[in-house]
């Protein structure tokens, strides 16, 4: 369990970090080019979740955060040991979720600033949200197949 709040809090510490820098070094709406045509630091204000969907719905998102950061808090002493991808996975998305949600309360809005133009602007939380996300998957698909290593032909 140490562990899991371990992912939490420094997912939780970089995005906050990452994002005060932003805040900090750029102005609204600034674009700063790292690699031409392929990734620049965009600092822009998001009003919603991903892609800006459900914009200015900060009631919605909080109660949403708090619940299934609730949810996972409860349920993870009951997860088995052995799905270290799963627990590693759900303190990824929960640290990312507390990221955004911090951003959410102090502002009604999230910092994003990670820029790679052809897809929309995000921040560490989102990265580690959709990382634990993959986590997840990747333990639901492998994770449950208790037969020996040999017969899954591992």
């Amino acid at each position: 369990m140490f562990m899991f709040f371990v992912v939490i809090i420094l997912t939780l510490l970089l995005d906050q970090v990452s994002k005060a820098m932003v805040q900090m070094l750029m102005y609204h709406g600034e674009s700063i080019t790292l690699v031409p045509h392929v990734f620049n630091l965009t600092y822009i204000l998001n009003p919603g979740a991903a892609f800006g969907l459900l914009a200015y719905q900060t009631s919605l998102f909080v109660a949403v955060t708090v619940i299934l950061t609730a949810g996972v808090l409860f349920g993870y002493k009951k997860l088995p040991m052995e799905r270290y991808l799963l627990r590693y996975g759900l303190g990824l998305i929960v640290g990312g979720a507390l990221g955004n949600l911090v951003d959410r309360l102090r502002y009604g809005f999230v910092v994003d600033f990670l820029d790679f133009r052809m897809w929309p602007v995000f921040n560490l939380a989102d990265m580690a949200i959709v990382t634990g996300a993959c986590l997840l998957v990747w333990d639901l698909l492998n994770g449950n197949d208790q037969r020996p290593k040999k017969e899954r032909g591992i």
